[in-house]
């Protein structure tokens, strides 16, 4: 993975890279059940599934969540 690099990601995430990687890996969750949903065309009124908010080339869910990352699409708040 060449793009988003390691230094653009994590002022996002307060500087933590176990945060980052939290961040990331929760939002890739939530991007494949939003692709598996869709395709098993199971997706209800109630059902809370959030496409990707970027559009990208890339096929790889973490990617696809790094970069929503960088985009400034998902918001990280340090814990007070």
């Amino acid at each position: 993975m060449d793009r988003p690099r390691i230094d653009e990601l994590l002022p996002h995430a307060g500087g933590s890279r176990y945060a980052l990687v939290m961040i990331a890996a929760k939002r890739a969750r939530q991007i494949n059940d939003y692709y598996r949903n869709l395709g098993e065309n199971t997706m209800g009124i109630g059902d809370s599934f959030t496409p990707p908010l970027i559009s990208t080339r890339s096929t790889n869910l973490l990617t696809i969540a790094f970069e929503e990352i960088v985009d400034n699409q998902i918001e990280y708040k340090t814990p007070e």
